[in-house]
């Protein structure tokens, strides 16, 4: 029964991590019904499969993150025997010619990290003790939801936009969106909303917003596990860590086909029906734990 909830978990956790709609919305709900215990491990687990989802955007983008591609390289410095070099070589002139866009475009997400590294830092355990709870999460699904709605509409008649490659992203820029990346420390906001919204209010297109939301992800999502790790790992069993394990390889391969699919939808659509949904979804969810439950 356990592993068929974690199944379930999983999935969720893989389908909204990345979307603009609330994975912790979506988790509180699910754990309402297919819930693991203890409570301890279930809020655990529900941070630390993150590891799978995270490792889904670095293969998604492996070759754009990555500064050492041959592939980067120009042509005509390329030697002719290069197929032919043991690996060491091969590693050594990959150095020597490192892709310096995609160093600077590392700087900007370490930049845009900096304040929800600081702020998650220091406001952790306050936001598990007093944020965590689905009136809050209800009311910030609402609210960003109309956000996203305003935004998108407010878009709806531009031609151009101020930043029309990741390139031409500044680092101020870049650090602004980190800040826009805090206000996902509220339970319910989205951390992919925030920054995907927070880019645009800035000058970017949906696609730009949406990549940097991703690159911001790596190391956010992977501090916030590590801190989580760091602190619980010690408690966990031999079969809640297999239950983890599990979690995070289902949580991969969904994560993996939704940022595909993701990808594709902005190139050509707005996400007014994500504010839509995130709408419905907080009337569902004030429903449920006001009224019903």
């Amino acid at each position: 029964m356990e592993i068929l909830k974690v199944i379930i978990l999983s999935i969720v956790e893989g389908v909204t991590e990345f979307l603009p709609v609330s994975s912790t919305g979506h988790l509180i709900l699910a754990n309402e019904f297919v819930s693991l215990s203890p409570k301890e491990f279930s809020n655990n687990f529900s941070v630390i499969i993150q590891l799978g989802a995270i490792l889904s955007v670095v293969v998604v983008y492996f070759n754009r993150l990555n500064p050492l591609g041959i592939s980067k390289v120009e042509k005509s410095k390329i030697p002719s025997n290069y197929n032919s070099l043991n690996w060491q070589s091969k590693l050594f002139f990959l150095i020597k010619h490192y892709d310096k866009e995609t160093i600077n475009l590392w700087l900007k997400v370490i930049i845009g990290v900096i304040p929800a590294g600081v702020l998650g830092f220091l406001f952790d355990d306050f936001i598990d003790e007093h944020l965590f709870s689905p009136i809050v999460v209800a009311i910030m699904l609402l609210v960003w939801g109309i956000i996203i709605i305003l935004i998108e509409k407010n878009n709806r008649n531009k031609t151009s936009f101020k930043y029309q490659s990741m390139a031409e992203v500044g680092f101020k820029t870049a650090f602004l969106i980190g800040i826009f990346q805090c206000f996902a420390m509220i339970p319910g906001t989205s951390r992919s909303a925030a920054t995907i919204m927070g880019a645009m209010i800035l000058g970017t297109n949906r696609k730009i917003a949406a990549d940097f939301s991703f690159f911001l992800a790596i190391p956010t999502m992977l501090g916030a596990t590590l801190l989580k790790l760091v602190k619980d790992a010690s408690n966990l069993s031999m079969y809640q860590n297999f239950l983890i394990l599990l979690g995070s390889i289902l949580s991969f391969v969904v994560a993996y086909i939704v940022i595909k699919k993701f990808l594709n939808y902005v190139k050509n659509h707005d996400f007014i029906p994500f504010g839509i949904y995130r709408i419905i979804l907080s009337i569902i969810v004030l429903l449920y734990f006001v009224i019903i439950k």
